[in-house]
């Protein structure tokens, strides 16, 4: 049986939505802003997290309140069917990806509060176990890159295994230190990424550096077309993982060649429905799959965290708990795997 067939025919009663809007700066040059979608039905809430990237995005979410008109009964298939429908946008977003990433946020809510109607969890509808989840932490060591931000975490918490954004100002001397660490996982070049604050050109020096250095680690959205990288690339397709290109199934399809790995990120994908026929997807061709965050400020990290814990706990997950984000992180973290915390109704991690 199809993931979502297990899902579609749940009732869904709605009243309306509230929207809450959240901030925190992650670091000097980026204030972080989502909103967070209450939809209320039959004295229930569901929540869900818009994690649309533009702060101009949200703050004309906010102002606009909530101006859909969404009350109704439904099944959750419905009511996905109807969230592809609407234009959610009260003025057209700075990207097109956005629109995924809103269409998400009504969809978890949907589903959160669909389940909470019913009295059942994710995990019980799905037949499926929660398990503890693998995480890593994602960085960039700033301008010039510097190894403090790696060993200021480990000082603390000496387990932590990361991802690691590789820039062309890599030295030989500080690839070295990384390796030096044992504690580097995965590699995201970026190649993707134009227009950003975080783009990385095609660099045959840097690739060559580091996939040397780090030979067992995962090679994330590298460039395997332009000369030089891709001969740098040439003998480890086998540990080249796709994150970036990843909306459908058929942005699998279209890889250069049929991928071990892929970064499946719910809002990414966009809807439930398309999110659940992607996981049957890689299960089906034996591909494995992580997950990967979004910033996220509210419950859409832990929503995530439920996910991996269903689908790929014991991969390097990008799901570590928000308090990593701090550029010194607090004690009293959790180390990885993290415990299973599904909430005992809804689509939760950690409450109730």
């Amino acid at each position: 049986m199809a993931t979502f067939d297990k899902l579609a025919d749940l009732p869904l009663e709605i009243d309306g939505y509230t929207l809450e809007g959240l901030r925190a700066q992650v670091s000097s040059a980026f204030e972080r802003l989502t909103t967070v979608v209450h939809l209320h039905g039959g004295g229930f809430e569901g929540v869900g997290e818009d994690v649309v990237y533009d702060g101009e995005d949200q703050v004309a979410l906010q102002e606009a309140g909530p101006a859909l008109s969404l009350a109704g009964s439904y099944t959750l298939g419905e009511f996905c069917e109807l969230v592809d429908s609407l234009d959610l946008f009260p003025a057209e977003p700075k990207r097109d990806v956005s629109r995924l990433y809103r269409r998400w946020t009504f969809d978890s809510a949907a589903l959160d509060l669909a389940l909470r109607q019913a009295g059942k969890s994710l995990h019980e509808v799905l037949e499926l176990e929660a398990r503890p989840v693998t995480f890593v932490v994602s960085l960039r060591l700033g301008e010039p890159p510097s190894l403090n931000p790696v060993t200021r975490r480990l000082a603390r918490y000496p387990t932590l295994r990361f991802k690691l954004d590789p820039t062309s100002s890599w030295t030989p001397e500080l690839i070295a230190e990384l390796q030096a660490t044992g504690a580097v996982d995965s590699v995201d070049f970026k190649s993707f990424y134009t227009g950003t604050i975080v783009d990385q050109p095609p660099d045959p020096v840097l690739y060559a550096r580091v996939v040397e250095a780090f030979p067992e680690a995962w090679l994330e959205d590298p460039d395997v077309v332009t000369d030089g990288t891709g001969e740098a690339l040439r003998e480890h397709h086998d540990r080249i993982t796709w994150d970036a290109p990843i909306h459908l199934i058929d942005d699998i399809e279209a890889l250069p060649f049929a991928p071990r790995m892929v970064n499946i990120k719910p809002s990414r994908i966009g809807s439930l429905p398309k999110l659940c026929a992607t996981y049957d997807y890689v299960a089906e061709r034996g591909i494995g799959a992580y997950g990967g965050g979004q910033f996220e400020l509210g419950p859409g990290r832990g929503q995530a965290q439920y996910l991996a814990s269903l689908f790929h706990p014991d991969t390097p997950n990008d799901l570590a708990p928000v308090g990593f984000h701090n550029q010194d992180p607090p004690p009293g973290l959790p180390s990885s795997p993290l415990p299973p915390e599904p909430s005992t109704t809804g689509f939760r991690w950690g409450a109730d």
